[in-house]
């Protein structure tokens, strides 16, 4: 694995916006003499803007709605008027409203009398839950101190974009430009190294022409990352040529 000494493995808890004063100006200081790095903080904010995007997920079509509907429903405490302080009823009969608007994309129960309606958003619920879960992981490697960047060209049409920690021991995947495949077949990322071949995830549809990010772990000294077509419920071995090779 490849070990950069300090302030070079700042990089990555730099762009996450990650380090204390001390260290941001230490680093900045570094940085203004430091075209490798400048180089690279270019790379990993690219990055970071790419994995915000891919995971962002929208909300149910329909929570909007309930949430209005549900904030209509509900009523609202008497608001106690103070002579000395007549801007106290405004802000306290306005910040419900606002406050109703703010929350589309969350999921809440309150004032949602319908069962069924209730099993949607422990649903919606769950499946923030996963998103959040990815989403700190995904941040846990791109901001470790040893964060490193790697690209390649994927033969046939494409580029790989991965950051790697061995702090972590887990790197993140993503990759724009694939081209489309069959139904039938899907992109299997491999971790290759002088023990074999293991399967590290699969490539999920693409969106605004990137992939969603893929975290592998468990990297072993000497580990290649590959990417190969494979069937689409995926295999424990490659069965076509990698398409992808980058040492680790």
């Amino acid at each position: 694995m490849r070990n950069h000494k300090e302030p070079h493995t700042l990089a990555g808890a730099y762009v996450m916006d990650a380090l204390d004063d001390a260290d941001r100006a230490r680093f900045e200081r570094h940085l203004a003499s430091c075209d490798a790095c400048a180089q690279e903080i270019a790379g990993l904010r690219e990055t970071t803007a790419r994995l915000g995007a891919a995971t962002a997920t929208p909300p149910p079509a329909a929570l909007k709605e309930r949430v209005l509907a549900a904030a209509r429903r509900t009523r609202q405490h008497t608001p106690a008027v103070t002579p000395m302080r007549p801007r106290r009823r405004y802000l306290r009969t306005a910040i419900p409203a606002a406050v109703a608007a703010g929350l589309i994309g969350i999921s809440v129960t309150y004032g949602l009398a319908n069962s069924t309606a209730n099993q949607r958003l422990d649903q919606a619920n769950q499946r923030l839950d996963q998103v959040n879960q990815s989403s700190a992981a995904i941040a846990a490697i791109m901001t470790a101190r040893d964060a490193t960047m790697m690209q390649g060209q994927v033969s046939g049409g494409g580029s790989a974009t991965v950051v790697m920690s061995d702090v972590e021991d887990a790197l993140v995947f993503m990759a724009r430009g694939l081209p489309a495949l069959p139904a039938a077949s899907t992109y299997e990322l491999w971790l290759v190294g002088p023990g074999g071949d293991r399967p590290a995830g699969m490539i999920q549809p693409q969106a605004h022409g990137m992939t969603s990010p893929v975290i592998a772990r468990g990297l072993r000294h000497g580990d290649h990352l590959m990417l190969s077509v494979e069937p689409a419920q995926g295999t424990q071995h490659p069965t076509t040529r990698m398409m992808l090779d980058i040492q680790l």
